[in-house]
């Protein structure tokens, strides 16, 4: 097989096309190139009068090690000598199957490569499954009524199933492929597997996750939904068993092997590991608005005139400014709607959502500041918990309670005067939102950050900085503001426990996440991953 990179492609390129353009660069005829796999497929809009597709693919082709002879010298031709990832055989079984605490990402793969190497697990998820869910999310955004066990944070699929499902990530593994290979056999969308930026959609990942479940309990896995992990014992270092609260009662079981994959949100399930022992550190995140703008404005932006033959635009910007703070964009939802994501009464929490057709007439990111554990005010390592908390009681307190956001125009927003009426956007958050001056939900130095990377992201994307666009505020569960210890061998300090994911603070969305479950399972089962 050839491996064949930058290959430009027009708009209204087919498989056809791209055929001809693989033989020429090859210089073959077409018919003496076999099979045909296009790799990856990006849009090159750095030249707004040509606007045009790169791909890579791998091919076979006649007289292939002939052919590598004479383009030896060629930049973008190479052999394709891609290892596909393969879950290794358990070299260790353990006594009692693993316990995995979490039905996020990590979770259900962690689940997945033990299943693949021979050890079914039995998992806890404090929430419900992805189809009951889904019916108490929609509740809570239509009444403002909160399930706090049943939400956008908590139930099976994880925080990620009511996102966008975008499955980037910066991490370079051979599970990555392995990975998008589970998620089309589970009913994800093929181009995931080519897509530079591929996404599922929540509507699609819903159907995903059920399927996953279902393939896993055929592979002798058990599912225990509603089962929130409270406590746990130990002997002579190592962990001997854990306590559930299900239906109002608690059990106690014997375990060996726990994997704690709880997701960033679990707050009560932080709070008891650190009472009984568990090592762990506070750890950077971001805080921030969603910014909303018209989706065709983007577009324009982003594409020009081609935009009409391409899907919805989206974006990535950051800066670093003079103050030190960082500022980013995240989770951008082209044709989405912010939503609450709230997961404890009285306080408030924004995120992005798109469907798979991403098809809204607005577009909606996360642009956040960093902070670290010096604005923190204390060195405890909960203390970012505290400060997440601070700022989501002060918005929902903004926002007037019932869940509605808090909103301002960013022309507001940089003047420093309260809202009073809307422009050109219509915000798409419910339950509700309420017209006001952010200033009392975020911290001084976010505010300042903000206001001054707005205009930068303005000379990057034409009309960013709009003074119509929307803010919502506050968003504050980019990441895990925690971190859980581990050693070289995955397991906390005590025996047996193995945090992973992102709630454990080692991964920052839905592909990292997976891929750290399935490196737990690795050396869960005596074999250290590469």
């Amino acid at each position: 097989m050839l491996r064949i990179n930058d290959i430009r492609l027009p708009l209204d390129g087919d498989e056809a096309q791209l055929r001809r353009k693989v033989a020429s660069i090859l210089g073959v005829s077409p018919n003496r190139v076999g099979q045909l796999e296009l790799m990856r497929k990006s849009i090159d809009a750095r030249k707004k009068s040509n606007v045009h597709f790169v791909c890579s693919v791998r091919c076979q082709v006649e007289d292939e090690a002939r052919i590598l002879r004479r383009m030896s010298s060629h930049p973008h031709v190479t052999a394709d000598r891609e290892t596909p990832y393969q879950v290794p055989p358990a070299r260790i079984t353990p006594p009692d199957p693993p316990i995995i605490v979490g039905m996020g990402p990590c979770g259900l793969f962690c689940a997945l490569a033990l299943a693949y190497a021979g050890v079914p697990s039995i998992l806890l998820e404090r929430g419900r499954p992805v189809e009951a869910r889904a019916k108490d999310v929609a509740s809570f955004w239509q009444t403002g009524l909160l399930n706090p066990d049943s939400n956008v944070q908590f139930g099976e699929g994880g925080a990620g199933t009511f996102s966008d499902g975008k499955l980037t990530t910066g991490i370079g593994d051979p599970r990555i492929r392995w990975v998008l290979e589970q998620f089309v056999a589970a009913g994800a969308p093929s181009d995931i597997l080519y897509q530079q930026k591929p996404h599922v959609g929540t509507d699609v990942l819903q159907i995903v996750v059920r399927n996953l479940r279902l393939k896993l309990q055929e592979m002798g896995c058990t599912f225990l939904y509603e089962h929130q992990f409270i406590d746990f014992t130990v002997s002579h270092g190592a962990l001997s068993s854990i306590s559930v609260k299900t239906s109002g009662s608690t059990k106690t079981w014997p375990a060996r092997v726990l994997v704690l994959a709880p997701g960033h949100s679990a707050r009560d399930t932080f709070r008891m590991l650190y009472d009984n022992g568990v090592s762990m550190a506070s750890k950077p995140f971001a805080i921030g608005v969603r910014a909303e703008h018209a989706q065709d404005a983007i577009n324009m932006a982003q594409f020009g005139p081609a935009a009409s033959k391409l899907p919805p635009a989206d974006y990535k910007l950051s800066c670093h400014l003079p103050s030190g703070r960082s500022v980013f964009s995240f989770c951008v939802c082209p044709g989405g709607a912010v939503v609450a994501a709230a997961s404890q009464k009285g306080h408030l929490v924004t995120n992005g959502m798109s469907l798979r057709a991403r098809d809204g007439k607005t577009i909606n990111g996360g642009i956040l500041v960093e902070v670290s554990p010096g604005d923190y005010g204390s060195p405890h390592p909960l203390s970012g918990i505290s400060f997440q908390e601070q700022w989501e009681k002060a918005a929902f307190q903004l926002g007037g309670g019932r869940f509605f956001a808090p909103v301002q125009r960013l022309g507001d927003f940089l003047l420093g005067v309260p809202t009073r009426a809307l422009g050109a956007v219509t915000p798409t958050y419910q339950p509700g939102v309420t017209l006001t001056d952010l200033a009392p939900a975020l911290p001084g130095p976010v505010i300042a950050a903000l206001r001054d990377a707005f205009p930068l992201f303005g000379r990057r994307v034409s009309g960013f900085d709009h003074p119509d666009t929307v803010l919502t505020g506050v968003e504050t569960r980019s990441s895990s503001p925690v971190r859980i210890l581990r050693d070289a061998s995955g397991q906390s300090n005590i025996q047996g426990i193995f945090p992973c994911g992102e709630g454990a603070g080692y991964a920052g969305g839905i592909m990292s996440a997976a891929v750290d479950g399935i490196r737990c399972a690795e050396r869960i089962c005596g074999n250290n991953p590469h």
